[in-house]
């Protein structure tokens, strides 16, 4: 006789799979639409905390900028005036020194006009026109050279044109000045002519 065919035990209830119940379900979707929100919202922070640093550092940009236009619009300034200062001085340099002249130019031409004035009268009025001549050169800083004799020869300001064998003052030592020479401050505009004593020979 045949064995009835035995059948699979069936699972219990307990074996299948567990499904989530819907308040699970609904909070964890609720959860996870609040971390993408919170997400997004940090996102939208962090993008307008980086947008309002572009925003002050091209403004530090743009004020360094006007800074740096205005500091070369003012060396511009500065260079053509200085330009022009320079220009107005070379124009006027001789300026002050002519005016210094003037006095001397007048007392030579009422010289040349005085048609009787005697001899006397002329050299008084030369020696007057050389004592303005020569202060409107001090007035400028120019004095004269015109060593003494006996003086000790200076090559930097005077020119020895002979040299005079003599035992009467030390070798070296100017005997005579040919030509007054003139400095101006330490500058030589003409060196004094000179003659300069050597020692005789035996």
């Amino acid at each position: 006789m045949n064995q009835p065919e035995e059948l699979p035990p069936t699972q219990p209830d307990d074996a299948t799979p567990h499904s989530i119940p819907p308040e699970q379900a609904s909070t964890q979707a609720h959860n996870a639409t609040a971390e993408v929100h919170e997400a997004h919202a940090a996102a939208a922070a962090e993008l307008e905390s980086l947008r309002a640093a572009l925003e002050a550092e091209q403004a530090k940009v743009a004020e360094l900028t006007d800074r740096l236009l205005r500091a070369q619009a003012e060396v511009q300034n500065v260079r053509r005036r200085a330009d022009e200062d320079m220009a107005k001085a070379r124009k006027f340099a001789a300026e002050g020194f002519a005016k210094t002249l003037l006095p001397a130019l007048d007392s030579l031409e009422a010289a040349l006009a005085a048609e009787a004035a005697s001899v006397e009268q002329l050299r008084e009025g030369t020696a007057a026109t050389l004592r303005q001549l020569l202060a409107a050169l001090a007035h400028e800083g120019v004095q004269p050279v015109a060593p003494a004799p006996g003086e000790r020869f200076d090559p930097a300001a005077q020119q020895a044109i002979s040299t005079i064998a003599t035992a009467e003052q030390p070798a070296g030592t100017v005997v005579s000045v040919l030509q007054k020479g003139y400095v101006l401050a330490s500058h030589v505009l003409r060196p004094a002519l000179v003659t300069v004593a050597a020692a005789p020979q035996p």
